[in-house]
């Protein structure tokens, strides 16, 4: 795990490693390319620590490298909704839910019940359609500009970019699931057993 931090860390933040730190030395003596490694390595202590897998913390809270990533990229975001949360709303019918995937994903994967698929490509024309005609095509009324509307896809990616689309044409209450579908089933899948 703490292998997986340090990659995690070195592509994140773009740190120096080792080896580039002893290239450096030549270009200001070794006490830069030592203080440069010793920077580098707090840091990394500190990220340890905060994700709670460095040696001062008890071990075992993010389980993997998408869990690090996910607690740290969208924890103070509040256009992001969790597994939890997206349940709720889907129970209280208080969300539109577009899948943002493919049809031959939704078709060979599945989808999470109550969204409406609409492939990430045709957002932009989709949220633009005239009523009679989004009808029509997805079978659901349109959106308002004031309505809850959530994005998922399979992983969080597409999604994102989705809420995007739809803040630049002017809807006000939009976030996106990043765990996508991939969460969702395994979610699902652990409540079954």
């Amino acid at each position: 795990m703490q292998g997986c931090c340090r990659q995690l860390v070195q592509l994140t933040f773009g740190l120096i490693t080792q080896p580039a730190a002893r290239r450096l030395s030549g270009y200001g003596g070794r006490k830069i390319s030592q203080l440069t490694w010793s920077h580098r390595e707090r840091v990394l202590r500190r990220f340890e620590s905060v994700a709670g897998i460095g040696p001062l913390c008890p071990s075992g809270y993010p389980k993997n490298r998408r869990q690090i990533v996910r607690h740290f990229c969208t924890t103070e975001d509040h256009s992001v909704v969790s597994y939890q949360q997206l349940r709720d709303l889907l129970e209280s019918k208080a969300i539109w839910l577009i899948d943002v995937r493919e049809k031959w994903e939704i078709a060979e994967h599945g989808k999470i019940p109550g969204s409406i698929s609409i492939p990430l490509g045709q957002v932009m024309e989709a949220l633009q359609m005239d009523s009679v005609y989004f009808k029509e095509k997805y079978n659901q009324d349109i959106p308002s500009k004031s309505d809850h509307v959530v994005f998922s896809c399979l992983a969080g990616v597409r999604s994102k970019q989705a809420v995007a689309v739809a803040k630049s044409l002017g809807f006000s209450r939009v976030q996106h699931y990043p765990g996508g579908f991939n969460e969702w089933l395994e979610y699902e899948c652990s409540k079954k057993k």
